[in-house]
């Protein structure tokens, strides 16, 4: 049934709720349309009975009145056809307004971690403006303000008419293109409040967005004082007996015959300006609704100032209405083609002896404040019906009107006066106006009240949006509601304000506003630069003419204006900015916001993981990227996932902090059960790692038990090159004292799927003693090198050096070697071996004797009663499982066959390797030993034993094993 059948419907065809009659359902009206599950045999398209349309009143009442009888038994509702899909029918118009974040009451830019929660409530609605009163009026305000009334024809005066074009056209050029990078990212999305804030923070980052955006309330603050003392000087210019003061009167020495001018006194300038500051603030403080009644009072005014202007220019005669008016004449457009720089005294009145000389530079600087205002409409995203449609066609709308009125005024200006003329009445449009200079002299007051009243009203609502955002502690005094006016902001903003009036002066300020809003359009660029040139998935702006070329020239053109202002003022004001970043980044709470960084950082790293493809990495190119598992092997402090020490060796193996680890623990059980569980856990290790310092990622995995999901971690984990090149893991030292059976078949696993996945592994023997950053040490690392680890145990010595706890150490390297072999041969040719390797390392070779017990006659007593205790649990160990009548496997499934002499081998080469370890490194700060492979058909029992004599009474140890490749290189 489409919409025309519903209005034709009768009421009687329509279920009533609660027995209340239907009205007609308007345009406006919030309603929830919910389609009735259809019965058994019915038709499969819903008819007009199937639909209910409940509106938010009734169903508020149904609420209060508990479930009703056609709702069943129990009060369950009906059951909805799209069940199946498991999400609310997209006819539920609730949910449409929850994707557009209309009903979000949590902070308008969630944190990680935050839940959004949809409010059933609909509050009243806030006044909001469409194209014309919220976006080109105030841009138009903004941008008509004092520089146009008493600055431009003393600008066309100096510059000539020809520089002053290209002058106009240059700062035109740089906000039409800023206006095309502000449509572009103002057009991509829902936008809230904060304007140029709101768009430079999602896409450059909070960091980013927040210097530039509080420098740009500081530049619209500052820019009200400046429009306000140009209200206040055009208003005593005009009616000189309202000073206070005594005027300041200037000889004009640059003229034929030199004249008086009056100037209004300083003090004055501040007495008026605060007063009119106040008085605007009390304005603002009504509201938007106030506003926009107030703003078509002064712009109409403004409007027909400029249209008197124009008339008069036509009406213009030699002399007429004053000295140096000579009408339009091509004799004056061409005298005052070129330009006329020269020194000025501090009113800016030619004078040879003056302190001020001008140049083109600073007549930019001076005049880029006529055109700035083009964010005026984004300052009020928050109060726009439509901000996709109504900021770009009422920013550029405004741009393009403002710009090409200067284009003609320099021409006309340039046409109707002297140069003299130009240089030395500051009020010439008020001179030549028609019917009278008052007309004007209202037009100028009334603009630049209405430019004040815009920034008094934009830079609050830009405050209250930065501490809205809650990024920033220190600017929670400045949060409001979403319907709410920021009236703590508009008092500190009013207070800024007053603090620039009591400076008074017009030409110190003007160029710190310009600083300001050129930062901030150099942000605006180089986002839509960014966003354009990654273009992610997401990046679907509905304004289409846009490239990331303009907007790259847009933002070179503001920075090569900003340094030919004033290279030290654009120094303080990055420098400003710098330091609010840097704060933000010290002080602010942690956002992610989607901003083009990030997409940078992504594409990035996609781009650098495919061009390392999937070959070895050559070894001068190779990190250790080690695996860390979690597992405790042991308890754990309370609210702790991983050992703390883990950590903290992780740390041990990175050169100056550059590398990653992977941090993962298995979570025993089923996954469909266990999901949630397993990413709280996952939150938990990531957020202990990040209180670490250690740079790496977090993983949790469910498995039926830890054997199958360390299998599957080995298999899957990392991607091409980036996968974990090294296992490190916790010895579990007590295995035996805790008896706990299972674990040796799990150390034994782990280990065997490390080999065959061809991962190399490091064990820590003594996990708690591991010393942390602070914990410096001394003594030796030494290296028990048995077999060859690609250079592994070499390498994990060197970056243990590069940790302040281990810089004071020196490395032994103890060659194991057989006792026929040729010891000092051996030696010198590691010698060489580490010279090449740069490695600096005292070499010592030992020699032990081939397996044979009985040749040992002068054993130490300990060491054959340790050597015997062994050898009895392995003893018991055969003895249970016989007893158990059947054949002995392992756990692959295959027999157990026992070679008790090779079993004894095994054990008194251990024994033999420790007793060797305790006579030479009793006292190391850490002992590096190669870790032996477990042995085909030995039981996993056997194994610990094996390894339980090899760390006996060693109270720090790393059991190393390097995999199939070198990790070092001889060669530059």
């Amino acid at each position: 049934m489409d919409r025309g059948d519903i209005e034709e419907a009768g009421e009687e065809d329509f279920p009533r709720l609660g027995g209340g009659r239907y009205r007609p359902v308007v345009a406006h009206d919030r309603a929830v349309i919910e389609m009735s599950s259809v019965e058994p045999g019915s038709s499969s398209s819903p008819t007009l009975k199937n639909i209910k349309v409940v509106t938010p009143g009734e169903l508020g009442a149904g609420a209060r009145e508990g479930p009703r009888l056609e709702d069943g038994v129990n009060g369950h509702q009906k059951e909805s056809k799209l069940e199946l899909f498991g999400f609310d029918s997209l006819v539920n118009i609730l949910g449409l307004k929850s994707m557009t974040g209309e009903q979000v009451a949590a902070p308008s830019s969630p944190r990680d971690g935050e839940d959004i929660s949809i409010t059933q409530g609909h509050p009243k609605p806030a006044l909001k403006m469409g194209t014309m009163m919220g976006v080109f009026v105030p841009c138009l305000q903004n941008i008509l303000g004092i520089i146009y009334y008493i600055r431009f024809t003393w600008i066309v005066g100096m510059a000539g008419i020809g520089q002053s074009l290209v002058l106009v056209l240059l700062c035109g050029l740089c906000t039409f293109l800023t206006t095309i990078s502000l449509s572009a990212i103002a057009t991509n999305g829902a936008m809230k409040g904060g304007g140029p804030y709101y768009l430079i923070g999602r896409a450059l980052g909070p960091e980013v967005g927040i210097s530039i955006g509080l420098c740009f309330f500081l530049g619209n603050a500052v820019a009200g004082a400046l429009y306000v003392l140009g209200a206040v000087e055009t208003f005593l210019k005009a009616f000189p007996a309202a000073g206070i003061f005594r005027e300041t009167i200037t000889k004009v020495n640059g003229t034929a015959v030199a004249e008086p001018i009056q100037s209004p006194n300083s003090h004055d300038l501040q007495i008026y300006g605060i007063v009119v500051t106040i008085l605007l603030c009390f304005i603002v403080f009504g509201g938007v609704k106030m506003i926009n009644r107030v703003a078509p009072a002064f712009l109409i005014p403004v409007l027909l100032s400029i249209f008197c202007i124009f008339i008069g220019i036509f009406l213009a005669k030699t002399d007429d209405p004053d000295t140096g008016i000579t009408g339009l004449r091509f004799k004056s457009f061409r005298d005052n083609w070129s330009s006329a720089y020269q020194m000025t005294n501090n009113a800016g009145i030619p004078d040879p002896t003056g302190g001020t000389y001008w140049t083109f530079n600073d007549l930019v600087g001076l005049f880029f404040p006529a055109v700035t205002g083009i964010m005026a409409g984004s300052n009020r995203s928050s109060s726009l019906k439509d901000t996709q449609r109504s900021i770009p066609v009422g920013t550029l709308a405004a741009t393009l009107t403002t710009t090409s009125l200067y284009v003609i005024s320099v021409l006309f200006f340039g046409a109707v006066a002297t140069r003299d003329k130009l240089l030395t009445d500051r009020l010439l449009p008020a001179t030549v106006a028609w019917p009278w200079p008052v007309i004007v002299h209202v037009g100028i007051i009334l603009s630049t009240l209405g430019a004040a009243l815009q920034s008094l009203t934009g830079a609050p609502r830009l405050l209250a949006a930065i501490a809205n955002d809650d990024i920033l502690p220190i600017l929670n005094y400045f949060k409001v509601a979403d319907t709410s006016e920021p009236h703590i902001a508009t008092l500190f903003t009013a207070l800024i304000c007053i603090g620039c009036v009591v400076i008074g002066n017009l030409d110190l300020i003007t160029p710190t506003v310009t600083m300001f809003y050129l930062l901030c359009y150099s942000g605006v660029n180089l986002s839509c630069f960014l966003l354009d040139l990654l273009d992610a998935p997401s990046w679907r702006p509905r304004w289409k003419y846009h490239h990331w070329s303009l907007s790259f020239v847009g933002a070179a053109l503001c920075i090569v204006i900003m340094f030919l202002i004033s290279w030290s003022f654009t120094v303080v004001a990055i420098a400003l900015a710098s330091l609010i970043y840097k704060y933000v980044g010290l002080k602010g709470k942690a956002g992610d916001w989607g901003d083009g960084f990030k997409s940078a950082y992504f594409q990035l790293a996609l781009r650098s993981l495919r061009s390392l493809g999937a070959n070895q990495v050559h070894p001068k190119n190779w990190y250790p990227i080690p695996l860390v598992f979690c597992r405790p092997w042991g308890q754990l402090p309370e609210n702790v996932p991983c050992h703390p020490k883990l950590a903290d060796f992780a740390n041990c193996m990175k050169k100056k902090g550059r590398g990653m680890s992977i941090f993962v623990d298995i979570l025993d059980g089923d996954y469909y059960e266990c999901a949630e569980e397993a990413k709280e856990a996952c939150n938990k290790l990531a957020t202990y790692i990040e209180y670490k310092r250690c740079e790496g990622v977090a993983e949790i995995v469910v498995a039926p038990n830890m054997t199958e999901g360390f299998r599957g971690i080995i298999q899957t984990m990392g991607l091409g090159n980036l996968k974990p090149n090294i296992v490190v893991m916790r010895y579990p030292e007590i295995w035996r004292r805790e008896n706990l059976t299972e674990i040796p078949s799990t150390f034994v696993g782990i280990i065997n799927d490390c080999i065959t996945a061809n991962k190399a592994v490091v064990i820590i023997k003594g996990l708690d003693e591991w010393p942390n950053e602070y914990q410096r040490q001394y003594g030796t690392i030494d290296l028990y090198w048995i077999v060859r680890d690609g250079g592994l145990m070499l390498l994990l010595s060197q970056l243990l050096l590069t940790k302040e706890s281990f810089e004071s150490c020196k490395i032994q390297l103890f060659c194991i070697a057989e006792e026929d072999s040729d010891a000092e041969a051996l030696k010198a040719d590691v010698k060489k071996f580490l010279y090449d390797l740069r490695m600096q390392a005292e070499v010592i070779v030992v020699t032990m004797k081939s397996w044979d017990i009985r040749s040992e006659g002068n054993s130490k007593e300990d060491s054959l009663e340790a050597f015997d205790a062994a050898q009895r649990r392995i003893s018991d160990y055969l003895g249970e499982i016989k007893s158990q009548g059947s054949t002995p496997r392992l756990a692959n499934g295959k027999a157990m066959v026992v070679n008790e002499q090779q079993v004894e081998k095994f054990l008194y080469t251990m024994l033999k390797l420790n007793s060797t370890i305790l006579s030479y490194s009793r006292m190391a700060a850490v002992v590096l030993v190669s870790l032996p492979p477990p042995p085909l058909n030995h039981p996993a029992y056997f194994y610990m034993e094996y390894m339980d004599l090899l760390v006996e009474n060693v109270p720090r140890m790393l059991i190393v094993r390097g995999y199939h490749r070198d990790v070092v290189t001889l060669f530059t």
